[in-house]
């Protein structure tokens, strides 16, 4: 008579099925998903918004010489037209006159990141603000634009250190009673 032994009869399906489900428990969870990038029309935005959100006693406007004035006039005008090559070009010319102008190099940083030419716009922010006077809408202006190149990099301890700098361009009134 063969042996018969309860132990070979019982199917290995189930301790397969066992094992394959406990292996599927183990995988690492899926990464949660990155937000998505800003586009660099709102990357400007932010940079801009930045300027107009500092109220600062001190905003220092220097004389501007009025051909400067004119072509940054017109590069606004092709920036909100869409033509950013145009504007660059304006903006280009105007640092020819002048390549010390803070807000000049700051409006052709902004336009460099419509252009994603992020590491200029980051040259070009840094250099206005150590020209300029690091208080005010234009430093606001400045670091904004940091801490925009920075996020799109996802230099998240960059873009924090960024946006202490842009609160620290804030210098509040004297408290009069």
């Amino acid at each position: 008579m063969p042996f018969r032994s309860s132990v070979f009869r019982t199917p290995l399906l189930p301790a397969a099925l066992a094992t394959v489900l406990l292996a599927a428990c183990a995988q690492p969870a899926p990464e949660a998903p990155k937000p998505p990038v800003k586009s660099n029309a709102a990357m400007v935005a932010e940079i801009q918004a930045a300027g107009e959100r500092d109220k600062s006693v001190i905003n220092v406007h220097p004389l501007v010489d009025p051909a400067i004035a004119a072509l940054q006039a017109g590069a606004r005008d092709d920036e909100r037209s869409g033509q950013y090559g145009a504007a660059a070009v304006k903006l280009d010319m105007a640092l020819k006159r002048n390549p010390q102008s803070p807000d000049v190099l700051q409006d052709r940083a902004e336009l460099a990141v419509y252009m994603g030419n992020y590491n200029m716009a980051s040259k070009l922010a840094q250099q206005s603000w150590t020209l300029g006077s690091k208080q005010g809408p234009l430093c606001a202006r400045n670091w904004q634009t940091i801490v925009e190149i920075r996020e799109h990099a996802d230099d998240t301890a960059g873009a924090q250190q960024a946006s202490k700098s842009v609160r620290a361009c804030r210098e509040p009134g004297i408290q009069r009673y």
